[in-house]
């Protein structure tokens, strides 16, 4: 693999960090559980620390690092924002987002793992992959049960 496309992977990812930090902090404003806030919050913090982790290495493979979030996630966060206004910013509206985004993390990272990294950041990836996974399945069990609520 070369350097640009590694660097062009790990921008990738680190731009799903970065719409992962936006997406929470977004659906954060707008939950009326504090519970929910706390969670969204601390899993912003968690992408934001995972995207400063990759970014050392796109400058070490030669590239720039990407300090910003994609399109898609700008679009996603728009969407966020009608969805919002359309159905009343409710906590079930809010994780329905959550799961739309840590799906398209999930494919992102798994797209990546299919490249061939060099063994460091292969490991990297693998365990920020299961964080994504992780958070994926936290908010799609907290959206289930907010559905089994109404």
């Amino acid at each position: 693999m070369s350097n640009d496309d590694i660097v062009d992977t790990l921008n990738d990812l680190i731009e799903t960090c970065k719409d992962g930090e936006y997406g929470f902090t977004a659906c954060a404003k707008h939950t009326t559980s504090s519970e929910l806030r706390t969670l969204f919050l601390q899993r912003a913090a968690e992408c934001k620390t995972a995207a400063a982790e990759l970014q050392p290495y796109v400058v070490q493979y030669g590239g720039k690092a990407d300090h910003g979030g994609s399109a898609s996630g700008a679009l996603h966060r728009g969407w966020v924002a009608v969805r919002g206004s359309l159905v009343g910013f409710s906590d079930q509206a809010m994780l329905d987002e959550c799961e739309r985004g840590e799906d398209a993390a999930k494919a992102r990272y798994r797209k990546a793992l299919k490249q061939e990294l060099p063994e460091p950041l292969t490991a990297l990836v693998q365990r920020q992959e299961l964080g994504v996974q992780r958070n994926h399945d936290q908010i799609k069990a907290l959206r289930d049960r907010a559905k089994e609520q109404l």
